[in-house]
């Protein structure tokens, strides 16, 4: 079951940041500009985290394997939709499509680790359905350019569509939903649930660096890690691909070794906050420095990818507040501050990256302002976050 859970979030991790290798095939056939590749990836964003809504309305009501298989069926759609575009209206529904089609997967896999394991493992196995699910993104890098480069990007994204069918036939094939858990005292309703869920005071200083921590990662990982490259420090488009492969990595491997970090430290807050300083800290550096030295920037996006793969211990942080009746839609709650927070970031980069091309600002400094800003906006959103309690109060 674990394999069929983790298959999906795989794939959805592939399709994140799959546009930085097709952007150039996008831009010569449909004439995106740089604020318009921004968009295409803001809308599979913000259609993922908009899709969060619905979810977190009916995971707990509903289970895990009817979303997942409506889902999982609008992903395929878009896929083969992307794969036979022709207008650039076509391409944008797909990508929405395909961000509403994997929009449950992470949410559902949590809710049903949640479910069967006590509180205690929580952690444990999501950072690993979080890390190995990860290993999706490096594949989307040299993987998929090589592909794309072998067979061009229509046929490459439209045999991703036939591997997306599969792990959609193995989740009807497998999945079964965990026992219903009723609210104490009777069925609540969805705004109720809301309201209960809202007014769990320990959530709030979470809220901010849910929104910021996803957010800056998938900007770079997703749309300016190859530009920067390319611009900034000459790589070739090899170079980038693999550079891309290796963020991606990096992410996947810091997913991984935060579990063990945690049951290390014993304390989901104090192993995020220690995470999230190194991650502040690369983003600054990267920003005031990371012009003067191509090995010193990887080494930089590698160093801010790993510390900032936090997002699974966030989640097992926020999960101990929540009651049991409320894990679907609390947990689901969250990821959309993730994935919001990501579409928003994707597109305010994206004007900004526009403005300052317009303005004709050097690709140095227009880069470096950009991560000196993400490492500010996190530093913003940890110090709001330290105010949070530790543990669940009595």
């Amino acid at each position: 079951m674990f394999f069929a859970l983790l298959f999906p979030y795989f794939l959805g991790n592939f399709y994140r940041p799959f546009l930085a290798v097709v952007a150039g095939d996008l831009s010569r056939e449909f004439g995106f500009d740089a604020a318009g590749l921004a968009g295409l990836q803001a809308t599979f964003l913000l259609a993922f985290a908009l899709t969060q809504v619905p979810v977190a309305l009916t995971l707990d009501r509903f289970g895990p394997r009817r979303i997942l298989i409506l889902g999982l069926s609008c992903a395929v759609a878009g896929g083969v939709l992307l794969s036979l575009a022709g207008r650039p209206w076509q391409v944008s529904l797909a990508m929405a499509l395909l961000g509403v089609g994997f929009s449950p997967v992470m949410m559902a896999g949590f809710y049903v680790i949640g479910r069967v394991y006590s509180a205690a493992r929580f952690a444990t196995l999501s950072s690993l359905l979080f890390g190995l699910g990860t290993l999706g993104d490096p594949v989307s890098g040299a993987p998929l350019t090589l592909a794309v480069a072998a067979f061009g990007w229509r046929p490459t994204i439209f045999g991703m569509a036939g591997v997306t069918l599969v792990s959609l036939l193995l989740i009807v094939l497998v999945l079964r939903d965990p026992p219903r858990i009723e609210a104490p005292g009777g069925k609540i309703s969805t705004l109720a649930a809301t309201k209960q869920i809202v007014a769990i005071r320990a959530l709030w200083p979470i809220v901010p660096i849910a929104f910021v921590c996803y957010a800056v990662i998938a900007a770079v990982r997703g749309l300016w890690i190859a530009p920067y490259l390319a611009q900034v420090h000459h790589f070739s488009a090899q170079a980038v691909g693999l550079s891309a492969t290796a963020m991606g990595l990096a992410l996947a491997v810091g997913g991984v070794l935060y579990a063990p970090a945690n049951r290390y430290l014993r304390d989901a807050k104090v192993t995020l906050a220690a995470g999230t300083v190194v991650a502040v800290a690369g983003w600054l550096v990267l920003g005031l420095f990371g012009s003067h030295s191509g090995v010193l920037a990887l080494a930089l996006l590698f160093a801010v990818a790993g510390f900032g793969a936090s997002f699974a211990i966030l989640l097992a942080h926020a999960r101990a507040f929540l009651p049991a009746h409320l894990l679907g839609q609390g947990v689901t709650m969250m990821n959309l501050l993730f994935f919001g927070g990501a579409g928003i970031g994707q597109w305010l980069s994206g004007r900004y990256v526009k403005a300052a091309e317009i303005a004709a600002v050097a690709p140095d400094i227009l880069y470096g302002r950009l991560f000196t800003a993400f490492g500010i906006a996190l530093a913003i959103a940890l110090g709001i976050y330290l105010l949070s309690p530790r543990e669940r109060s009595a």
